[in-house]
């Protein structure tokens, strides 16, 4: 689900397509019983999974574009566009809804209280079937036999929520030993959905400043990652283009 169609951004082939054709393959493949390993790829992303990069080459492996930065790097870089910005948190809920059947859901990652309540939005509002979930605090440190756990709960799709770059190691350390059809590394969304953290209005997202909504709401936490780390990403961006 890569090569031709795709954009490079600070090394990484980052798919160019749209949320409905991306949709439409993933559930094909899942079909077919092939597996498929889904990564958001924005600013954060290219910075912190330097070290993942080969691994990111992998078969059954695609990333896809999320945020105005790395649309802004293929454009002055590649002099290239990509189709559409694929954000996990409007493409994960747009997927269930392309889907025949609800799918089997295992949720990784999140407080547990968090978790809780997004299960419950996944079950509710989305019309999934949440068939197992493991916090990505206690839980996950507690929990030896997570894979063995998930494969037994015969999960479609595996969300997984532990923020750049540990939800992307996980993943790529267990999935060959997972029986899902579809993995995702989701960052925020369960906050998103147990309404922990708000989005952005609706125009704000429509003008790309959803960065910019979230900064301001959280400045301590997201201080660096729009500021030092937006010089390495462009500084990556330079190097790899």
């Amino acid at each position: 689900m890569r090569s031709a169609s795709s954009i490079r951004v600070g090394g990484f082939a980052v798919l160019n397509t749209t949320s409905a054709e991306l949709a439409a393959q993933l559930l094909e493949q899942r079909q077919a019983g092939k597996q498929t390993t889904l990564f958001f790829a924005n600013t954060n992303f290219v910075v912190q999974c330097r070290d993942l990069r080969s691994r990111m080459a992998e078969e059954g492996i695609t990333l896809v574009n999320d945020g105005v930065g790395v649309d802004i790097a293929a454009r002055l870089l590649r002099a290239e566009r990509f189709q559409e910005n694929l954000n996990g948190t409007d493409f994960i809920p747009f997927l269930f809804r392309q889907s025949s059947a609800p799918l089997r859901v295992f949720m990784v990652g999140g407080k547990p209280r968090v978790l809780q309540k997004a299960a419950q939005y996944v079950t509710q509002q989305l019309g999934q079937v949440v068939v197992g979930s493991c916090d990505g605090y206690a839980g996950i440190r507690v929990h030896p036999h997570l894979v063995e756990t998930i494969n037994q709960a015969q999960a479609d799709v595996v969300l997984v929520a532990l923020g750049n770059p540990v939800q992307e190691k996980w993943i790529l350390d267990h999935r060959r030993g997972l029986n899902a059809g579809m993995l995702a590394g989701v960052g925020a969304l369960f906050d998103f959905w147990a309404g922990d953290k708000p989005r952005a209005p609706v125009f704000v997202q429509k003008i790309r400043l959803e960065w910019f909504y979230r900064l301001c709401l959280e400045p301590r936490r997201l201080a660096r990652r729009y500021t030092v780390d937006i010089v390495k990403f462009l500084q990556h961006c330079y190097r790899y283009r």
